[in-house]
């Protein structure tokens, strides 16, 4: 479909885009584009490092917390409607 496009039609294309958008906003939405493409071009390669690199010596890695606290006794426990009920 897209393969009989010559230098005319591309023109043609070309020619229509300008006078729909207007010359003057062309050079400020390329150049936001191209903002863009350079944005996400930087982060996907840092994401990229991220996840080749080992992690670095000296690299403090937090261990995970135990909480000491006693466990609830079901007893004395009152299920939500009733905390609700008492609370109004």
């Amino acid at each position: 479909m897209f393969r009989n496009f010559g230098t005319g039609e591309i023109i043609l294309i070309l020619v229509v885009v300008m006078l729909l958008f207007g010359a003057k906003r062309m050079p400020d939405a390329a150049r936001s584009l191209g903002r863009s493409m350079r944005i996400f071009k930087s982060e996907t390669k840092a994401l990229r490092e991220d996840d080749d690199e080992p992690p670095r010596a000296g690299t403090v890695v937090p261990e995970p917390r135990q909480i000491d606290a006693p466990a609830p006794d079901a007893t004395q426990v009152r299920p939500a409607s009733e905390t609700e009920r008492t609370e109004r």
